[in-house]
């Protein structure tokens, strides 16, 4: 069983989005570099980000993310982002009508329903948990083994956060990674058990 890594790029204050859902720089590091990061060439980071990201990407094999993200990106049209395998989405519905069957997207009832599925399709590839209010539900289950962040100076003051709705204190361990890009500061924490 591969490990368990909640995930997400964030403000300097814990956001993953504004208010209105709304990303604004926190991916602007993905377009600040001229190392492409993925075959789409679009993506463009330095180099260092390049190092650090690149083997983390190639390691995912199933992303488990909410309903939410889900419905905000349109199932990324039917394929998993990022070149990812697998995508496990949290729901109490099933999926859109008229959703392609054979897409490589499955609709779970819970986190640890979810967790359980994604650890199937995910082998010993990481299964990676998107940061937010489902991200918070898989921490507080004590299903994370990691949490990465790449951190952007910026201050939200108010939106979505990182850890969505968790309310008791989780200890992580020292930032066993700490590195600096282009607009970001990517950090990687071992979930304290």
């Amino acid at each position: 069983m591969g490990k368990v890594v909640m995930y997400s790029s964030v403000s300097v204050d814990g956001f993953v989005a504004d208010e209105n859902d709304q990303p604004g720089p926190l991916f602007d590091w993905l377009s600040s570099g001229d190392v492409p990061l993925d075959e789409s060439g679009e993506l463009k980071v330095s180099q260092t980000s390049y190092d650090y990201t690149r083997p983390y990407w190639d390691q995912i094999g199933v992303t488990i993310v909410g309903r939410h993200v889900f419905d905000l990106t349109d199932g990324w049209d039917g394929k998993p982002p990022g070149g990812i395998d697998h995508v496990v989405v949290v729901t109490h519905r099933p999926g859109p009508e008229g959703w392609d069957p054979e897409a490589p997207f499955h609709f779970v009832n819970g986190v640890e329903a979810a967790m359980a599925k994604a650890q199937e399709l995910a082998g010993d590839r990481v299964v990676e948990v998107a940061a937010g209010d489902v991200g918070g539900q898989v921490l507080a289950a004590g299903l994370i083994d990691e949490v990465r962040m790449d951190v952007v100076p910026v201050v939200f003051g108010s939106g979505k956060r990182y850890f969505g709705s968790v309310h008791a204190q989780h200890l992580l361990e020292d930032p066993d990674v700490v590195i600096q890009g282009n607009r970001v500061l990517h950090l990687r924490c071992r979930v304290r058990r």
